[in-house]
């Protein structure tokens, strides 16, 4: 990353922590600026909602935002956002340079060719194309968080909320790393050819 740390993810069975009155792509950037959390819920609605901690869909709240043709539209687009389906009780999040011990997920802010990177080091592996899939919707928390546990990786191009609320550089493209496979991308970085080799 050019810019802040790699966010760590961990997914506790305890049910003490904080509930936080900053959306949940807030307290993301809070944590690649230093901040450490340990949350039980956040205030973004369509974060309840994949987080698992709202069954009611936001339909509504997408409908009214303007970016859906119709509420049936808002809705199915709800319903086709990737949704965690991991039980916990807290969310821990934290820099990876305050973490020490195993986690689940990690975030990093990239510039496009660094995120290519990213994929062509997954490629390398299994030479398929990376499976991505977003609607530009619920970013940080869809695409990188439930789809990463789903998929072990997943690119996102961010999404109005986690662009406005969190500030990140709009040449800078959300990317989200299940732990089990960043040993391998960080061997395959050190193997794969160069951008301009």
């Amino acid at each position: 990353m050019d810019e802040g740390n790699p966010v760590c993810i961990t997914f506790q069975n305890s049910t003490k922590g904080d509930v936080s009155e900053k959306l949940f792509c807030e307290i993301i950037t809070d944590a690649r600026y230093g901040k450490q959390s340990l949350i039980t819920a956040q205030r973004c609605r369509v974060g309840k909602f994949i987080l698992n901690k709202n069954r009611q869909p936001p339909a509504e709240y997408y409908f009214n935002s303007g970016r859906y043709a119709s509420y049936e539209i808002a809705e199915n687009a709800v319903l086709s956002l990737c949704r965690l389906e991991k039980e916990y009780g807290t969310l821990k999040i934290e820099p990876l340079s305050k973490k020490s011990t195993k986690f689940d997920i990690c975030i990093l802010y990239l510039k496009p060719e660094k995120a290519m990177r990213i994929i062509q080091a997954m490629a390398y592996y299994n030479g398929t194309p990376a499976d991505i899939q977003t609607i530009g919707a619920a970013s940080v928390c869809s695409d990188c968080v439930a789809g990463t546990l789903n998929k072990g990786i997943s690119l996102s191009f961010g999404c109005k909320g986690s662009r406005k609320h969190s500030k990140y550089s709009s040449e800078e493209v959300p990317i989200g790393i299940r732990y089990d496979m960043l040993e391998k991308v960080e061997k395959a970085l050190g193997i794969i050819p160069g951008t301009f080799d």
